[in-house]
């Protein structure tokens, strides 16, 4: 089910009686397994027993306090993405944390995670000289352990879940994550420390991307949609969770998966001493672009980062471009498959664009825009940044850098211009990273067909044998 008319599917935009906590029926704390030890830190301690944040609604201004969970404000009035009012106004690195955790008084966490990656930003001097940028900065998310660089999934999708378990309770709920499959890599991955329990929702053929050096443990359950795209998964998972002690991860919703990403911008602050005049990025939903945007206002009001929010350019596949469509002409265009791509990351169907605080307000505020690039460009861009940096970058960075190359040469993005490329993915290649890959087998297959059924939700939720016996005979 979805809400055309503000262009985002109902899993984008959850119900505010539901989604701020698990579905009524949830299984009892007592029965659900906690979070095992991580390694990393308690930052709630028994002197300290309040989160650091409030969760702000920018329409009512509401303050809530948050349980792990919250994903919207509750009250009647359009919907809108909420956000964090940290205790600390000014940016705060931490040098003593792994990662993204340096700036976790910025981040809506009560644990860290020992051995967290983070984003490594640097000048990209040989590429701005192909490009013909002066002032050219790569923001490198990926497994480049040579320049620091260790997301084990190579990509920024990391970022996300390391804040997004951070955040959860000690006893969470079963997450519902449909992916293409970097998000499914990511929150496998960082799962893997933490004992969580999770469903991935994953189209058979981004099942490549998943792929790692363990098998998937036990906790996690993979589901795989043969012939199913990303629109279906995402349809499924917001059926599943809806499942008594399920919940959706919440897409852009969740402010730990926007506050995540918005690391990139904070990593570039703290390395370039100044915001940039753009911020280059490939967006499906977006949520990394809004909260670089976000991350920008909570930098310029601390008073030590200027007064201007970069501009953002959004970055998409020229023969599908749903953010682009929107952005042009208030509606998504049909008249291409989301199948015929370069970088199938990049088809969600449904962006938050309309919704409060979403992509229309982003690229509104900040003088923004939608670019978009051909197969044939995209693929020359990956081997320009190969050439020039040496080491090999995902589709959706490929398309990015496609789009800043053509918006310099036609001069959209002037050469003395402060540019900051965000690399959302690399190193997949890397031979100590390739080497050392196993192929995962997903837990359960789901043809095309079976998508529809009112038993298949159920199914799913039998994968989990701690679950209640009305998920198993659930119909949703």
């Amino acid at each position: 089910m979805r809400d055309e008319a503000r262009g985002v599917s109902t899993e984008e935009r959850p119900r505010p009686q539901d989604a701020a906590r698990p579905a009524e029926g949830a299984r009892p704390p007592a029965r659900r397994g906690g979070l095992a030890p991580t390694g990393g830190e308690d930052i709630m301690t028994p002197g300290h027993p309040q989160r650091h944040y409030t969760l702000i609604c920018p329409v009512c201004h509401r303050r809530t306090a948050d349980d792990g969970l919250v994903l919207t404000c509750g009250e009647d009035h359009p919907a809108a993405f909420l956000r964090t009012g940290y205790q600390e106004s000014r940016l705060t690195v931490c040098p003593d944390s792994d990662g993204l955790y340096r700036y976790r008084r910025w981040l809506p966490i009560t644990r860290t995670l020992a051995g967290a990656g983070g984003t490594i930003v640097s000048r990209g001097e040989r590429l701005g000289r192909a490009l013909g940028l002066r002032d050219l900065w790569i923001a490198f998310n990926g497994y480049w352990p040579e320049r620091g660089a260790h997301l084990r999934s190579a990509t920024f999708k990391e970022l996300e879940a390391y804040t997004v378990l951070g955040r959860l309770p000690d006893r969470p709920p079963i997450l519902v994550i449909p992916s293409v499959g970097n998000t499914g890599a990511a929150f496998a991955s960082v799962f893997a420390q933490t004992g969580g329990e999770c469903v991935i929702i994953v189209p058979e053929r981004g099942l490549h991307r998943l792929a790692s050096e363990t098998e998937l443990p036990s906790a996690v359950r993979l589901v795989a949609l043969t012939g199913g795209d990303y629109d279906d998964a995402i349809g499924l998972g917001e059926r599943v969770s809806r499942l008594p002690g399920f919940q959706a991860v919440g897409g852009a919703w969740n402010v730990a998966r926007r506050d995540g990403l918005a690391t990139v911008l904070l990593s570039a602050a703290e390395t370039m001493g100044r915001l940039p005049e753009f911020y280059v990025q490939a967006v499906g939903s977006a949520v990394g672009a809004i909260a670089v945007h976000e991350a920008a206002g909570r930098l310029i009001a601390s008073g030590e980062y200027g007064q201007a929010r970069p501009r953002l350019l959004m970055c998409q596949n020229a023969s599908y471009a749903p953010v682009r469509d929107l952005w042009r002409f208030g509606s998504v265009g049909r008249g291409h498959a989301a199948r015929d791509v370069y970088a199938d990351e990049l088809t969600n169907r449904n962006p938050p664009y309309f919704v409060r605080g979403g992509i229309r307000d982003a690229l509104a505020e900040s003088g923004g825009r939608v670019l978009v690039a051909d197969h044939a460009s995209a693929r020359a861009a990956a081997e320009l940044f190969l050439e020039t940096e040496g080491i090999d970058i995902e589709p959706a960075a490929s398309v990015a850098l496609a789009c800043l190359r053509e918006a310099v040469a036609g001069g959209e993005v002037s050469s003395g211009a402060s540019v900051l490329l965000n690399i959302t993915g690399g190193g997949r290649a890397h031979p100590a990273r390739a080497r050392l890959l196993r192929r995962v087998e997903p837990t359960l297959r789901l043809g095309r067909e079976e998508l529809g059924s009112p038993e298949t939700p159920g199914r799913i939720g039998a994968l989990f044998p701690s679950a209640d016996g009305v998920v198993r005979a659930a119909r949703v």
